[in-house]
């Protein structure tokens, strides 16, 4: 077939990227990677802070690998002259001389200043928690954590992830940045984790994950905050220290001092910005400045549409990114219940499912096509993206030529084959030549679609024009962002034009929560809904129809991560969930939570076997408030016993119950007119901290973009302590129930069934529910003129 080949991926990459991609094979066989002595010495050299007597070569920015799209921030020369006055503070005044026409010629450039001269030469990965030089296991945690989100195998753009930002003033990522910040921060924070956490002249500061408390947002460093507890050398279980025992041996559960209700060790406001300023272009010159950062959202909810990069801040923001594991999942439950919903069928068998995007995010639609049993065809522009995808397995087949994508999706929908198809080329081409074939053949040859473009940032890499290449996208992009705009703007609008044309048959589409909709409307597309609030469209987003009522219930995408890195302990993690949520059905449950929790348990055993794991030991499941507080106990009794060889981090998206207030994804299911209000995600933040997590996040932006979100994460780590086991039964019931109770008082009668449910099981948890109008010409009769 003309078009069908396996291209062959040889990039010249420097020899860091070539180990990493090594791992990654590793990793995607659920191996552990091996560690050398050599690997130690690396982890002490970052610890000891930035490298400058002397100062590294400069090599300026590494070819053939994936690069962050230039920015076209439009500083005046004042504000260049501050961006590189930013950038020089972090160094002394007798090499800034030297480093000043370097970081000029970035900004020039790139429209940032990167700081590749810093960029490190070290593999880049999770490594096991006993490698870092640290003196408690909770700094060694967030380090394991956030090297995860700087693992090639994981993100994309790693090499402006390495140099993090070098500049980019923000807190906490100061030390030691989650995905996207500087490298300059990263060395600094390292250091600070690694040695700063262990100064015993800071009160508390032992246990200290990141800037605690918050204080300061340069990096300056820790400062002090009330005591946590007992020092590193003094957490011991049953008299021993914590080294005494061998890994398998038994180690029963004891106290601490301390508990829930004393300050988390690390806390992480990102993007945080003045109401009135928290636009995109306003975002533009902040980032180029050097004043916040640009955090390229690796992490589950969407993705890079046809693979550039996206930048969005959440779970990368809160250290908790696992690669696309995590949205695998969700577009499973998302296409599966769309399946429910739209076609009425359990069995997708011969149903065809038509999306675009194989980046860091969107990637997930390949493989979650295959686990649901469907045809999947994803188009890409970016060859390297389809590419990965396709050496990693996700992607089964790939083709460049048109003609043969139609020829083989129907051969695969005749035979009911299940198919995971990559097209190179611009979705908008794919979707006119279905209209096309529907046209001319009255062949309807789509069942389901959607889009994972990162079309919360359309103007800047987060989609690409149907009139133009991916290379002349770039090129025009930098040099007439005006022109590029007009561009994008007519895509969209033939786009939306090509699924109108199909949805007047027996075809569902529906928005994956990434501004799709928003920016197709705002370029004078036609997806206006008669009647509808500022939240709908005349397609549903996969919140308002599917995943909504889903949260509603309590359930949302729980995680955690083994930071031993033995895929063992995620293999005894995975056997000791699965058997939480069989006893809980066995116990006797709601039908609905049994469906839930039966979904979910089908999907632990096909995630091990599609060997999902990218980077760190970790998964995934979607479950409710009894369920996460259930598997987060027997976690812990199981590290406590030695059958889990170190500790384990809990976490979840932000893309859940009650992390994120956001009107066109998350809360568009909100109707009572406190859609645009970002009090849950803030009370989330402040709760969870209160409650003894270990580090809390709360964000500006993120999955629909910069000024249209506000999401907040944590990170708990278990150690087998009571002390972990009684802060993770308050974190996780505060996390779920706080976003139930939200959603009953918006009216959702779900909702209200769920916190009423767990009103009559936990005991103390008192909810003021709120009454409903009962009679609507009472609001008639007292508006009347």
């Amino acid at each position: 077939m003309r078009g069908w080949r396996r291209w062959p991926w040889s990039p010249r990459t420097p020899p860091s990227w070539t180990l990493a991609a090594e791992s990654l094979r590793g990793l995607l066989t659920e191996q552990a990677s091996p560690w050398s002595q050599s690997d130690m010495s690396s982890l002490q050299a970052l610890c000891s802070g930035l490298p400058l007597r002397p100062l590294p070569e400069n090599r300026g920015r590494w070819p053939g690998v994936p690069h962050a799209p230039v920015r076209t921030p439009g500083l005046s020369p004042a504000e260049e002259q501050l961006a590189l006055r930013n950038a020089l503070r972090y160094f002394p005044p007798d090499i800034q001389e030297l480093l000043a026409p370097e970081f000029a010629q970035e900004l020039r450039l790139y429209g940032h200043i990167y700081m590749y001269r810093f960029c490190p030469d070290m593999e880049m990965r999770a490594y096991p928690v006993e490698q870092y030089p640290c003196r408690t296991r909770a700094a060694a945690a967030i380090m394991h954590m956030v090297m995860n989100n700087l693992d090639p195998a994981v993100a994309q753009v790693t090499a402006e992830k390495r140099e993090l930002g070098l500049g980019q003033r923000c807190p906490v990522e100061t030390h030691f940045p989650p995905g996207a910040c500087d490298l300059r921060r990263k060395r600094a924070g390292v250091q600070q984790l690694g040695s700063v956490l262990a100064d015993d002249d800071l009160p508390g500061t032992d246990d200290r994950g990141a800037d605690p408390g918050h204080v300061q947002r340069a990096p300056a460093g820790p400062l002090p905050q009330q005591p946590r507890g007992p020092k590193a050398g003094h957490l011991q279980r049953d008299g021993g220290s914590r080294g005494s025992r061998g890994a398998g041996a038994p180690r029963p559960l004891t106290p601490h001092s301390g508990g829930p209700g004393v300050a988390p060790p690390s806390s992480v406001p990102l993007f945080q910005v003045i109401p009135n300023y928290s636009s995109r272009m306003e975002y533009e010159k902040l980032f180029a400045m050097g004043v916040t950062i640009r955090l390229k959202r690796v992490a589950e909810g969407l993705s890079r549409s046809f693979s550039v990069p996206r930048y969005g801040q959440m779970t990368a923001g809160s250290y908790c990114y696992i690669g696309p594991q995590g949205i695998v999942h969700g577009t499973v439950l998302t296409v599966l219940n769309a399946g429910r919903r739209y076609l009425g069928v359990q069995d997708l068998a011969g149903k065809v499912f038509v999306s675009s995007g194989l980046g860091g995010m969107s990637g997930a639609q390949a493989k979650a096509a295959v686990i649901v049993g469907c045809i999947g065809v994803v188009a890409e522009v970016d060859r390297a993206a389809l590419m990965k995808r396709h050496e990693q397995g996700w992607l089964m087949e790939v083709t460049d030529s048109l003609d043969g994508c139609i020829e083989r999706l129907r051969e695969a929908r005749r035979r009911k084959e299940v198919l995971s198809l990559g097209y190179h080329g611009n979705v908008v081409d794919l979707w006119e030549r279905l209209v096309y074939e529907l046209d001319t053949t009255g062949e309807l040859l789509v069942d389901l679609g959607s889009d994972q473009t990162s079309c919360h940032n359309p103007f800047n890499g987060g989609y690409y024009p149907v009139q133009l290449g991916f290379a002349e996208a770039q090129s025009l992009m930098a040099s007439d962002p005006a022109a590029f705009k007009c561009l994008v703007q007519e895509s969209l609008r033939r786009h939306v034009s090509a699924i109108n044309r199909l949805a007047k048959e027996n075809f569902f589409f529906w928005d994956y929560g990434n501004a799709f909709l928003l920016e197709a409307q705002r370029a004078g597309a036609d997806v206006g809904k008669a009647g509808a609030d500022k939240t709908e469209f005349r397609y549903p987003s996969y919140v308002q129809h599917i995943m909504g009522d889903i949260f509603s219930q309590g359930f949302g995408p729980f995680r955690w991560v083994c930071t031993s890195g033995d895929p063992q302990d995620l293999a005894v993690t995975d056997q000791l969930a699965t058997s939480v949520l069989e006893e809980a059905i066995a116990d006797g449950v709601d039908p609905a939570v049994k469906l839930q929790y039966m979904d979910n348990i089908c999907w632990v055993r096909e995630a091990a076997k599609h060997r999902l794991v990218v980077g760190s030991q970790a998964r995934i499941l979607y479950s409710d408030q009894k369920g996460r507080v259930a598997i987060a106990v027997a976690f812990n009794q199981a590290i406590a016993r030695g059958e889990i060889k170190a500790p384990v981090v809990l976490s979840r998206d932000h893309h859940d119950v009650s992390g994120t207030d956001s009107p066109f994804r998350e809360t568009s299911n909100i109707h009572d007119g406190s859609a645009f209000c970002a009090d849950m995600a803030v009370q989330n933040f402040v709760g969870d901290a209160f409650r003894g997590a270990t580090w809390v996040a709360l964000h500006n932006g993120g999955g629909v973009g910069w000024g249209e979100v506000i999401n907040g994460g944590f990170g708990l780590v278990l150690d087998g302590t009571l002390e972990a086991e009684q802060k993770a039964k308050m974190v996780l019931s505060w996390d779920v129930s706080n976003g139930v109770a939200r959603r009953c008082w918006s009216g959702n009668r779900k909702a209200h069934e769920t916190i009423c449910r767990t009103m009559e099981e936990i005991r103390g948890l008192v909810v003021t529910l709120p009454h409903e109008v009962a009679d609507e010409r009472v609001l008639q009769q007292a508006l009347r003129p």
